[in-house]
């Protein structure tokens, strides 16, 4: 007999199980969660952690900061800028007019504007469309949970059961869009749970392959090199798309067919029949389907890589010829000059690179994790709601209606007669005002209400 211990449907899993081969060193880049502590690997991927509080001054910090991307330019630059100044003054003078540095100077700082400007657009473009899904979310949330109708003949169990299955397609939409921007097209843990019953082809290729494979934790030592921008350590993003061997799909645009089908049963099962709430439940439904091809046009339209290219030839073009500008003017300072005006030129050169996808793993690109993590926490509240009965809450006897006119609860004021409430509702504007003059501490007292209440001739309970 097999004594191994079988586990209870009543016990919550630990963690969702994992494709196969998946690495859990991987989680912070495929899961969600925050980090409890910020190791060693984590301070060069990102993205950064907004919950995380610093109380290192901004010019001391690091992680997050473009800086260590120019070490390897700027030292280049400054070996550069050190010979020419050598040469200059010991061997043969190369020093030219100033002139061109004012000519070039101007072409390049509008290069770098128009390149930092586009770049910062297409990272506002990737927030407002998440804000956008956090929003149809919410919306659809209520429609399930709240605007639905109970039916009769349907167990309330599974009534229950149903919506909430309908509400976690919206977790798992939201999970599965932060995947494929970052050309991550499988199931992974985090959601496995959430689409295990849904027939998909990235299910299916998941269940095939080795799903986890392809996304690897990388190795410290790259992870460092991407971090000070060398660009030959920096892997391929689309290699998984590359490396399978099975029908993708797209896993978002499958989640969204079944959400359209959850909204067609609940108004073909009469649980949502008022036309304006139907209205909605569509029009949030395309909402998402919006955010999702504006996220993917954002992440496949950059800008385009004749523009890329010509801007970066400029700078590195502008910060050589440098030192012949200012070796007239400046002698030996010519160097700790070049060295300053390089870093300055770079790092706005490299904040544009850097932010111009703002859905991978860098450091500085938006926080999606904890996007997802917003939504789930969120719908989870909005089924907190007990709908049984809806008028418990207003007709409550800890309801104040008539606060700060008078702190009576719902069924004192409910007793009275119809004017003695009308007069109380008439003077809240007055008693809100008189908040507004002196200040909720003086008027929220208890002597300054009663005397204020007594003033208006309204009756007041404490």
């Amino acid at each position: 007999m097999d004594d191994k211990p079988q586990s209870s449907p009543e016990t919550p899993l630990a963690s969702p199980p994992a494709p196969s081969g998946f690495d859990p060193a991987l989680r912070h880049q495929v899961g969600s969660g925050h980090r409890a502590s910020l190791d060693l690997n984590d301070y060069f991927t990102g993205p950064r952690d907004m919950a995380r509080h610093s109380r290192w001054p901004l010019i001391l910090r690091l992680h997050g900061s473009i800086m260590p991307k120019l070490i390897l330019p700027v030292s280049l630059i400054s070996i550069w800028s050190a010979a020419i100044t050598i040469i200059s003054i010991k061997l043969h003078y190369l020093g030219v007019h100033s002139v061109l540095l004012t000519l070039t100077g101007f072409v390049v700082s509008l290069s770098l504007s128009f390149r930092c400007s586009t770049a910062y657009e297409r990272y506002s473009e990737g927030r407002k469309y998440w804000t956008g899904l956090v929003q149809a979310s919410h919306v659809l949330g209520r429609i399930f949970w709240i605007h639905a109708k109970d039916a009769p003949e349907i167990d309330p169990r599974e009534r229950l059961l149903m919506r909430i299955s309908s509400m976690n397609l919206l977790v798992a939409f939201a999970l599965s869009l932060k995947h494929g921007l970052r050309f991550e097209p499988y199931v992974y843990p985090e959601m496995a749970q959430l689409v295990a019953h849904l027939d998909t082809f990235a299910a299916s290729a998941t269940d095939a392959e080795d799903a986890a494979a392809p996304c690897r934790r990388r190795r410290f030592f790259r992870s460092v090199g991407e971090y000070i921008g060398l660009s030959f350590t920096a892997s391929n993003p689309r290699k998984a798309l590359k490396r399978a061997s099975q029908p993708l799909g797209h896993l978002p645009l499958e989640i969204l067919g079944h959400l359209a089908v959850a909204i067609d049963a609940l108004i073909a099962d009469q649980q949502l029949i008022v036309p304006a709430q139907q209205t909605l439940a569509y029009n949030a439904l395309s909402s998402l389907n919006d955010v999702m091809t504006g996220t993917e046009r954002v992440l496949c339209t950059p800008l385009p890589i004749a523009y890329t290219i010509a801007i970066s030839q400029a700078t590195y073009l502008y910060l050589a010829l440098l030192p012949f500008q200012l070796i007239p003017l400046l002698h030996w300072i010519a160097i700790p000059a070049t060295i300053a005006a390089s870093c300055i030129i770079l790092s706005l050169l490299f904040i544009g690179q850097e932010i111009e996808d703002p859905f991978g793993h860098d450091v500085n690109d938006l926080p999606l994790d904890s996007y997802c993590e917003q939504i789930a926490a969120d719908l989870d509240i909005i089924a907190s709601l007990d709908t049984r009965n809806p008028r418990a809450f207003l007709t409550s006897h800890r309801n104040v209606p008539l606060y700060p006119v008078s702190t009576a609860p719902y069924d004192v004021w409910l007793q009275r007669d119809e004017e003695k409430l009308r007069n109380a509702i008439r003077h809240k504007t007055v008693a809100r005002f008189e908040w507004t003059r002196w200040g909720t501490g003086k008027v929220g007292s208890a002597s300054a209400s009663s005397s204020f209440a007594s003033q208006k001739g309204v009756e007041q309970k404490v």
